[in-house]
C-alpha cells in the first residue's frame, strides 16, 4: 500500500491492486498544488470548500459522502456521523468519518472532526492500524485533542494533517504542536510525500509526510 499526502487533509491511498482512494479534496486557492493523480474513489468528509473539491479530479470516481458501508473496488468504506465543533455542530455542522479497510489494514480518516470521540464511534470504527488526523486547531480538534484521539484509537501509524505549512493560505497552528507531545522516537519526517507500508511498525509512530511538491508531480 502507498499513501501519499497532497496537502490539508487530501491523500491517496494506492491499494495492492492498483485502486487508487482520495480523501477531501481540495481547490488549489488554498495554496497546495492542483491534484494530479487519477482516482477511483473519493471520499469527502464534509461540503466544506476546502474538502469537497471533486470538479477537475482525473479519472471518473465514485463520490462517497455518505455514513453507511460502502464496497467499492476492493476498498470496504465506512461513514461514520461525527461532529466539525463541539457545540453539536451549531458551529460548523457535521462531519464524516471515514474507516477504510484495504489490503488488511484499517485506515482511519477524520476528516474535520471537532471533539474527541465518543464510545459509540469507538465501536463503530473498531481496530485502527493507521489514523489521518487533524491537529491544526481552529477548525478542527487542536493538537491537545488530537492527542487524546490517538490515546483513544491506539493506532500503529499516526498521519497529522490539516496544518499550517508555508504553502498553505489558512492561519492554523503548525504540526510542531502535536509533535512535541510525544516522544522523539516516535517521531518520523519522512522526506518525500509518499509512504510505502508493507508491514506496520511494532511501536506507534508518528509520520510527518512532507506535501506533495512540484518535483513530485
Amino acid at each position: 500500500m502507498k499513501i501519499k499526502w497532497w496537502g490539508h487533509a487530501c491523500f491517496a491511498i494506492t491499494a495492492q491492486n492498483g485502486k487508487v482512494l482520495l480523501t477531501d479534496p481540495y481547490p488549489p486557492s488554498i495554496g497546495y498544488l492542483p491534484i494530479a493523480d487519477s482516482v477511483d474513489i473519493v471520499t469527502i468528509s464534509h461540503d466544506h470548500f476546502d474538502h469537497n473539491a471533486v470538479d477537475g479530479l482525473r479519472g471518473e470516481p465514485k463520490i462517497i459522502k455518505e455514513a453507511g458501508r460502502h464496497l467499492v473496488d476492493g476498498f470496504e468504506i465506512t461513514g461514520i456521523e461525527s461532529l466539525h465543533d463541539d457545540a453539536g455542530g451549531s458551529k460548523r455542522g457535521k462531519n464524516l468519518i471515514f474507516s477504510i479497510m484495504v489490503d488488511g489494514l484499517r485506515i482511519v480518516h477524520l476528516g474535520d472532526q471537532g471533539i474527541t470521540l465518543t464510545p459509540g464511534q469507538l465501536e463503530q470504527i473498531g481496530q485502527a492500524d493507521i489514523v489521518m488526523i487533524p491537529v491544526g486547531g481552529t477548525y478542527t480538534v487542536d493538537a491537545a485533542q488530537a492527542c487524546q484521539i490517538v490515546q483513544q484509537l491506539n493506532p500503529k501509524v499516526v498521519l497529522p494533517m490539516h496544518y499550517q505549512t508555508e504553502a498553505l493560505t489558512f492561519n492554523i497552528a503548525p504540526v510542531s504542536e502535536f509533535t512535541k507531545l510525544f516522544a522523539p522516537g516516535q517521531v518520523q519526517t519522512v522526506d518525500s510525500a509518499e509512504l510505502q507500508l508493507d508491514t506496520l511498525p511494532a511501536e506507534q509512530k508518528v509520520y510527518v509526510l512532507q506535501y506533495v511538491n512540484q518535483a513530485a508531480v
